[in-house]
């Protein structure tokens, strides 16, 4: 089945170069199919795809084209200035990221499908490198199972909206890859850069991704070297080089784990498995779930799996381990303590087996492993023919299951069965392996399309970038005025991270990395959220804006909203620490430093003339002054909390408040007198600082002379700000710097935590490296070798 003139490194080149191939076709043929984005009408940007990862990536294009607010260490677009290299590491430091900078920033959303795109063809044609390595055999096979593992359904239907989860996709071959270099004892240097790679790509996949290698490693020790330690030496260089490689990513890894467990608390969720049914529907094409596995991967490829087992030209001892490592993989799935083990011991929010594609991966290893005795013989087949019909029969009960996916499986096994036979036939290894690649396509594009309709009809989806975007983004921009004041994009939002995807400097944030003090501090003001706190809403709330520096706020209709605000850095005089309490507007007024609201004259109506504010948190409907417009709290605890909502200025008695559902069991009416806010804006700015400047990750401000008390950075006071050559303090949940006596200059600068020991570790691991290779070079030239090519990767000799 071979092509016999053509050298082992071209068939694995071209092995590759047909499996990214075969990706690229199944993926778009599925999305056009689907008629979504950039195919058709139907948006492709559902969930954290447009709240998160395209406005990340918007940012990263901002970075590259040096337009952004801020550097690799502190991001002041979001949040009112966060923390950034965390956020760096989580969504973006893919290699393929980096190519949205040579998209228009107006097609960010074409950017980040065209990385989603890549990332998929690269972790098929590094799957399919990675069979050639493992063992010989026909190069268009290999690109067939590559691409097979890389269309899984856990790739098309998940990880397609998380375009991060994609580079563990890519880590498994990879990190299998270092371990077969461990066995063979080859490439040991080269082996801990791909290590660091895959796990600043992204960590969490990549750990994932590094217990399958592990596993797929040990399975190769036991059937190819014999003797203890023989066995144990090999263990010994794979720990080795993947621990040297996990140092050399600290400076990012440290910087990540401490933010989050800094951030603000997700959901708390209790793993239980799914019922077999479900489990075993999810090996048709055409199914669609976040909460089950989606282990499809294409008919050919379950053949051969299936037929392993019963394949008699394999020996029984490598049958038994693959088989058992596929089994055992997919039991782990559904048993509690593996499940925490693959997922760091945390169930995570949403999707509970984000380790399915290790065990795609496995399969598609096993299903080569069929192929190195050659082809499975008819009773091979036709006894995992069997399991795989036992397997669709059990999962009728599923609800997951469709009619016309069965009817895809169907066929699909049938052509795939008579393909794997028609290829023990020279003349038919090319209509043979068309007939494989048409069937994994076919499947595929489906299970594509069909996961599109599941997310459109069950998921919150974003609009790709249009004229509403360009109108919002040219607004901002010409109200610029950072460092002077911040801009804000407001609300409504188009994303839970507007500033980063339209521009400004706001306080909407929405990450895994969102800080727990920073939540906290905006919900005491009156902030909304989504995603159980992790998606912080901005405040369209004057005093707010006061304290935080906003003096422009892009409105509903487009205009923006001007006002005169203090600068970044204000001063408050001594006294005792204060501390919030339950009432937003209480709080704001401590923020604030004066007495700016007053209590309605009866229940639910302000004083003619004062602007009447809503606290409901919990109230998910509309309210309205009665002769006002209304306004909609999105108040469905615990995943929303509806933010403080100005009402408008109040009428009197004319404009009560009037609630359209039944009123919550919290609420409070409270009402501002403007002209005493006007005047507290004037006091702070009267002690505030004479000038500002701005870093990329530092303030320095000049206060006046004389000046008391704290000095306050509108920024939340989460770790990592030095200010003065001190640990900064915090005031109310701000950044804050008591002054001594004299002092009139205030410098403080952010650097994350961890970042410096990571930096060390990185260090010592790289001079590690360098000693090791110094040596082997010493020794190659002792033994009369030439030295030189040592760090090439090829494929197998």
């Amino acid at each position: 089945m071979s092509t016999p003139h053509r050298s082992p490194r071209r068939r694995s080149l071209s092995g590759s170069a047909l499996a990214a191939l075969l990706t690229v076709v199944a993926v778009c043929a599925g999305d056009a199919a689907a008629r979504v984005f950039p195919y058709g009408s139907r948006h492709r940007s559902v969930n954290d795809l447009g709240n998160q990862f395209v406005p990340f990536h918007a940012h990263l294009w901002d970075l590259l084209h040096g337009r952004a607010r801020g550097g690799l260490l502190f991001n002041w677009q979001s949040g009112y200035g966060t923390s950034f290299l965390p956020d760096l590491g989580t969504y973006l430091t893919s290699p393929l990221s980096v190519l949205v900078a040579v998209f228009p920033r107006a097609d960010i959303d074409l950017a980040v499908y065209v990385v989603t795109v890549l990332k998929t063809a690269a972790a098929a044609a590094a799957m399919a490198w990675l069979l050639r390595t493992l063992h010989r055999g026909p190069w268009w096979a290999a690109g067939l199972l590559g691409a097979s593992y890389a269309l899984c359904g856990w790739s098309v239907i998940e990880a397609s909206y998380n375009p991060m989860w994609l580079d563990g996709l890519i880590a498994f071959p990879l990190l299998c890859l270092t371990g077969e270099w461990a066995l063979r004892g080859r490439r040991m240097l080269l082996a801990p850069p791909v290590v660091a790679l895959c796990w600043t790509a992204n960590f969490y996949t990549a750990y994932m991704a590094t217990l399958g290698a592990a596993l797929v490693l040990l399975v190769r020790v036991v059937l190819t070297r014999e003797g203890v330690r023989t066995r144990a030496a090999v263990i010994a260089r794979a720990a080795g080089t993947t621990v040297a490689g996990i140092a050399l990513a600290a400076p990012v890894l440290l910087p990540l784990f401490l933010s989050s467990g800094q951030a603000y608390p997700g959901w708390v969720k209790e793993f239980r498995p799914v019922s077999w049914a479900d489990l075993f529907a999810r090996l048709l094409p055409g199914t669609y779930s976040f909460s089950s596995p989606a282990v499809f991967v294409a008919a050919g490829t379950l053949l051969l799996v299936a037929a392993l087992p019963f394949h008699r030209s394999l020996p029984l001892r490598d049958r038994l381990w693959w088989t058992g490592l596929t089994v055992a993989v997919a039991l782990s799935l559904q048993w509690a303590p593996t499940h925490l083990a693959w997922h760091l011991f945390a169930t995570p929010n949403g999707s509970p087996y984000r380790q399915t594609f290790v065990l795609a991966g496995i399969a598609v290893i096993a299903a080569w492993t069929a192929l190195e005795g050659g082809l499975p013989r008819l009773p091979a087949l036709a006894a995992g023919t069997g399991l795989l019909a036992a397997a669709a029969l059990w999962a009728r009960t599923s609800t997951l299951t469709t009619t016309w996916g069965y009817a895809l499986f169907a066929a699909g096994l049938a052509l795939a069965g008579a393909a794997w036979w028609a290829l023990r036939h020279r003349r038919l290894v090319l209509p043979a392996a068309a007939l494989l690649a048409l069937v994994l396509i076919a499947q595929a594009a489906a299970t594509t399309a069909f996961g599109h309709r599941g997310k459109l009809g069950g998921l919150d989806d974003y609009p790709s970038w249009g004229q509403g975007h360009t109108a919002r983004a040219r607004a901002l921009a010409a109200a610029e005025g950072w460092p002077a004041y911040r801009t804000d994009p407001s609300r409504p939002a188009l994303s839970g991270n507007d500033p980063l995807l339209l521009g400004g400097e706001g306080g909407s944030y929405y990450s895994s990395h969102t800080p727990e003090v920073f939540t906290r501090t905006m919900v005491a003001l009156g902030a909304g959220w989504t995603s159980r706190g992790r998606n912080v809403q901005s405040i369209d709330n004057p005093i707010t804006d006061a304290v935080f520096a906003v003096g422009a706020r892009l409105q509903p209709d487009g205009s923006v909203l001007r006002a005169e605000v203090p600068p970044l850095v204000t001063t408050r005089p001594p006294g005792t620490a204060p501390a919030y309490g339950d009432s937003p507007f209480a709080n704001q007024e401590l923020l604030l430093g004066a007495r700016v609201y007053e209590d309605p004259l009866a229940p639910g109506v302000c004083r003619a003339g004062t602007e009447a504010y809503l606290w409901a948190p919990e109230y998910n409907a509309t309210a309205r002054l009665a002769d006002g417009p209304a306004f909609r709290l999105n108040g469905n605890a615990p995943r929303n909390r509806a933010a403080l909502q100005p009402m408008g200025v109040s009428r009197g008695a004319s404009s009560a408040l009037v609630f359209e559902a039944a009123p919550p069991p919290r609420w409070t009416l409270s009402c501002l007198d403007r002209p005493r806010l006007d005047a507290a804006v004037a006091a702070l700015r009267a002690t505030a600082a004479t000038s500002v400047r701005v870093g990329s990750s530092g303030v320095r401000a000049d206060l006046p002379a004389g000046s008391t008390g704290t000095a306050v950075l509108s920024v939340p006071a989460i770790a990592g700000w030095t200010c003065n050559d001190r640990p900064a303090s915090a005031h109310l949940g701000l950044v804050a710097v008591p002054l001594d006596p004299g002092t009139t200059r205030v410098a403080c600068s952010f650097r994350p935590p961890g970042l410096l020991p990571g930096l060390s570790v990185a260090a010592v691991a790289l001079a590690l490296l360098v000693i090791t290779a110094v040596r082997m070079r010493g020794t190659r030239r002792r033994d009369g070798e030439v030295p030189g090519g040592s760090g090439s990767v090829s494929g197998p000799g």
